[in-house]
């Protein structure tokens, strides 16, 4: 029965419910069930009250903590009991007072250092059986024919107790999950449409946080089923949450963008700041601006390290990549739905736009959402997102199938490449994107990157990442005697426009970079086009195209090799390097010398100061012979990805934000009690 409280003289009573008084009772360390043995059965018939649960643990000093461990025990011991219990909404109760027990002790237990949380929230001596039971219950609930609001219960549950830690190894919940495998249950999960769009993004987030647990010292369960997973259904359902993610992004991207047009009119600088304006926005972070694009943007990571996991791991993935996905789902399978307990649904509008969206894939998606994130790469969550999606290309890049999809002439797609307007440049908004193959798509979307990152402070490694899927794609094609059809000119002017502004900048940025292993790299792409692009290039004048590039932009390679000679005679620690670039630079150099002389006399011969382009490309196709070229090793090689020991810190740092941004939002402390109440209905209804 509930007791009377004084709040204060004079103030009315309140009423302290049932709930509330067995929680002060139960962590004074009274026990409850002396005098009522039907105790626990009556306790998850009473709704929970989560808010007051965590309160009664929060305000527990060390020694009471450890003095109550038993009672603490016994309680989680008595959650997990009843999730065998047929009673669906005294299962439920059990696991929304689970969720506000674990979230509680681990919140706790972080702030005491040393603090052994096995001990404190299950017991040493109990914690194997008792979790095995637990992820046992949690295996048939997932994978039988359970409400979805209960699944939901249980996916996030099982969040609160894998990111219990920021740093995912010092879980050591995290063993039960390695010894007890929920694999199989979650990719079930995905291999549906109707269980997909509900429990997706939760199923795939959870997964991701399980692969990265321990990678690095233990074979992970997770890690091995997943590299050899070849269910093409469940593979392709993994893929569309990704490309829901994503897809949800670039839309609200879209709409934002032309709204912003549509305030701004035609007014170049108004268009301008406010786009500059919106994009960077985006990469701010949580502390900087109060907006529903830095929760988009940090949310989308825990995506991108999925897919980036998928593409790493699983070769079977790449099938995925080009697998049309046409799910429609009832909400929009996003972060914002499935992480946040706050956020507002989506609108009529909105809804119209997912309903009638035509059919895409996973690259196609990507594709778009990179364009989309690396044009600002100004703060270090936007270099950090940025970096995450060059990983995924590389790895995409390195793979034989992922290449011949991308490369089949008779897989074309539109994809919408957004693009930041330049001072030197106009971009026309509603332009129709070509259809073209995903390759060329994809060189599209390097091109744009090498062309708008020429800054002060240069995104060196975005760069290199940047070159080397260049040379991955440059690889492929030379390998299998692939004639891309593509403008191979927007490459070259734009790999020549990065030298050009490296060396107009050598003195500030030598400073801080290696410039010349930069340098090396592209000038390695333009001997891979002067050795091997009769085996590649489309059509002969493709290569009278390149060698007219080189002897037009023949200053710029002369700074070069000056610089380069510079610094190879000097004191300079790039002396090595700076020597290898200038070898490297023989066979440019010899085609400059062998055809300026030509030019320059028949021109002479013409009486003509200003040819045009067809008559420059005439002399080169008429003077091939006599010219020498040197053979240089291994321009076709390249070192295949590998994440250790490069990017292992990077990766654990992206998923140390992802676990503190999934923690921030699935807490069960004043929690959405919506599904709870559905579910509530649903029991007494039935």
């Amino acid at each position: 029965m509930a007791t009377r409280k004084r709040s204060g003289s004079g103030s009315k009573r309140q009423l302290k419910e049932k709930v509330v008084q067995i929680y002060e009772s139960f962590f004074r360390g009274e026990d409850l069930t002396s005098n009522n043995p039907t105790f626990w059965d009556e306790l998850f018939l009473l709704k929970p009250k989560v808010i007051q649960l965590e309160a009664e643990i929060q305000k527990l000093n060390p020694d009471q903590l450890s003095n109550l461990k038993d009672n603490i025990n016994l309680l989680f011991s008595k959650c997990v009991d009843t999730l065998n219990q047929e009673h669906q909404l005294r299962i439920v109760y059990s696991l929304q007072t689970l969720s506000a027990l674990a979230s509680a002790v681990y919140r706790k237990m972080n702030l005491e250092s040393g603090s052994d949380i096995i001990n404190t929230l299950i017991g040493l001596n109990a914690a194997e059986v008792v979790m095995q039971q637990f992820l046992n219950s949690c295996n048939d609930f997932l994978s039988g024919d359970a409400p979805d609001s209960l699944k939901t219960h249980v996916l996030k549950l099982l969040l609160v107790i894998v990111t219990g830690k920021e740093e995912v190894n010092d879980n050591p919940l995290l063993e039960y999950f390695m010894i007890t495998s929920l694999f199989e249950a979650l990719f079930k999960l995905l291999s549906t449409t109707a269980e997909r769009q509900v429990h997706g993004h939760d199923a795939v987030l959870l997964l991701t946080i399980l692969v990265n647990y321990k990678k690095d010292d233990a074979a992970n369960p997770y890690i091995v089923k997943l590299s050899i997973l070849d269910d093409e259904l469940a593979l392709n359902g993994y893929g569309q949450v990704i490309t829901s993610a994503l897809g949800g992004f670039c839309s609200r991207y879209g709409r934002e963008r032309a709204g912003n047009e549509g305030n701004t009119g035609s007014g170049g600088g108004g268009w301008l700041s406010s786009l500059t304006s919106m994009v960077g926005g985006m990469f701010l972070s949580g502390d900087d601006v109060n907006t529903g694009k830095t929760h988009q943007i940090r949310a989308n990571n825990a995506v991108l390290l999925a897919l980036y996991e998928a593409a790493h791991l699983n070769r079977n993935f790449m099938t995925t990549l080009a697998h049309t996905q046409s799910d429609r789902p009832s909400a929009p399978p996003s972060p914002v739905n499935t992480l946040s307990h706050n956020q507002t649904p989506p609108n009529a509008a909105d809804q119209t736009e997912i309903d009638i969206a035509q059919p895409t894939n996973l690259l196609v998606t990507f594709f778009q959402y990179c364009s989309i994130v690396m044009q600002d790469t100004k703060t270090e969550p936007s270099i950090n997102n940025c970096k995450l999606c060059f990983l995924i290309l590389t790895c995409i890049s390195e793979d034989q199938y992922a290449n011949s999809i991308m490369h089949d002439c008779n897989l074309t797609f539109k994809v919408q490449l957004h693009r930041l307007p330049m001072r030197h440049r106009k971009v026309t908004p509603d332009k129709e994107a070509p259809s073209q193959t995903l390759a060329a798509t994809l060189i599209d979307l390097l091109v744009e990157f090498v062309m708008s990152h020429m800054m002060k402070r240069l995104p060196m490694e975005l760069y290199l990442h940047c070159i080397g899927v260049v040379h991955r794609l440059l690889c492929y094609q030379k390998r299998c005697r692939v004639r891309l059809d593509y403008q191979w000119k927007e490459l070259w002017s734009s790999m020549i426009s990065l030298l050009k502004f490296v060396v107009n900048n050598e003195s500030n940025l030598s400073k801080k970079m290696d410039i010349f292993f930069l340098c090396l790299q592209i000038i390695n792409i333009f001997n891979i086009f002067i050795t091997y692009g009769d085996t590649f290039l489309p059509t002969p004048a493709s290569y009278d195209q390149l060698y007219y590039e080189l002897i037009r932009m023949h200053q710029v390679f002369d700074n070069l090799y000056s610089m380069a000679l510079r610094y190879s005679t000097s004191d300079s620690e790039y002396k090595e390097k700076a020597l290898k670039l200038a070898n490297c630079l023989f066979n440019i150099k010899a085609i400059i010398k062998h055809f300026t002389p030509k030019i320059e006399s028949w021109l002479a011969s013409q009486s003509l100061s200003t040819p045009n382009e067809d008559q420059i490309l005439e002399v080169v196709r008429k003077n091939y012979e006599g010219l020498m070229l040197k053979l240089q090793d291994s321009l076709d090689k390249f070192e295949r990805y590998g994440e250790r020991p490069l990017h292992s810190a990077f990766l654990q740092a992206a998923l140390t934000q992802t676990v503190r941004d999934t923690r921030t939002h699935v807490d069960y402390a004043g929690a959405d009690i919506k599904g709870l109440s559905l579910l509530h209905e649903g029991v007494v209804s039935s």
